[in-house]
């Protein structure tokens, strides 16, 4: 994961993920988004803005790299030019940045083919939650 600015580089140090998921993940500082788009992806900016196309109406690129704006401002014009892509979430009013990188992804896994099962979600669930469900 690609960050500029200074904001996420504090506030990481304060993520409650009970599962500390987030300290697997490279976080990396850069000045340019620009200069770390993989090779051959498409590169697919989150944002409020008209013109952009309506999440539920996208397909998500195989490759894609996704850039999302601060919570209090927007992605800037030059940004946004070079992009592949620009989408936006139909809500009516703003979400934080939090929520906005969650339902794209989950976009992404559901329009997707994934892995279900118990496995899975014995992997995935929190210590404290050992709760079974036998459905009828």
């Amino acid at each position: 994961m690609f960050y500029t600015g200074y904001r996420y580089r504090i506030a990481k140090n304060f993520n409650a993920d009970t599962k500390a998921f987030h300290k697997k993940i490279p976080t990396i500082g850069v000045d340019d988004l620009k200069e770390v788009v993989p090779e051959n992806a498409s590169v697919v900016a989150i944002e409020l803005v008209e013109g952009a196309l309506p999440l539920p109406e996208f397909k998500h690129p195989e490759n894609a790299m996704y850039i999302f704006g601060p919570e209090d401002g927007s992605l800037d014009k030059s940004v946004l030019e070079w992009c592949d892509h620009v989408v936006y979430i139909p809500t009516y009013s703003c979400m934080n940045l939090a929520a906005t990188a969650n339902v794209v992804l989950y976009d992404r896994l559901a329009k997707s083919e994934y892995i279900s099962g118990n496995s899975l979600i014995r992997e995935s669930r929190d210590n404290n939650n050992q709760s079974n469900y036998k459905s009828v």
